[in-house]
């Protein structure tokens, strides 16, 4: 049975954020359209199996139930709601950005 796959408002903003730095800063908008569809099918790919990545090593994040799964130069955080079938997406950050300040940013609430 497969997982329903849901990103938190605040990953979504991340997102956005990202291609927006990529197509306007970088000035590379197929760059930036090419990166969201990988990031968009890796994501996607956690209605099946959502366990195979590990839990992140920091706490308080670990006990909590925080995933870490790589895509690209990118982390992408996400928790995984067992009894409801539903992997949250929580945060989309850099890989050379400061892990553990975009887990502290994270909200606590999904949606």
């Amino acid at each position: 049975m497969e997982y329903q796959v849901k990103l938190t408002d605040y990953a979504v903003e991340q997102l956005q954020e990202i291609v927006s730095y990529i197509s306007n800063v970088l000035q590379s908008p197929e760059t930036a359209r090419r990166w969201l569809e990988r990031v968009k099918l890796e994501i996607s790919s956690l209605r099946t199996m959502p366990n195979r990545y590990p839990l992140t090593p920091e706490e308080p994040w670990r006990s909590e139930g925080i995933h870490k799964m790589p895509v690209e130069n990118f982390l992408v955080y996400y928790c995984i709601n067992e009894s409801q079938r539903i992997v949250w997406v929580t945060v989309v950050v850099y890989g050379r950005r400061d892990q553990l300040q975009a887990l502290r940013n994270m909200p606590k609430d999904q949606g």
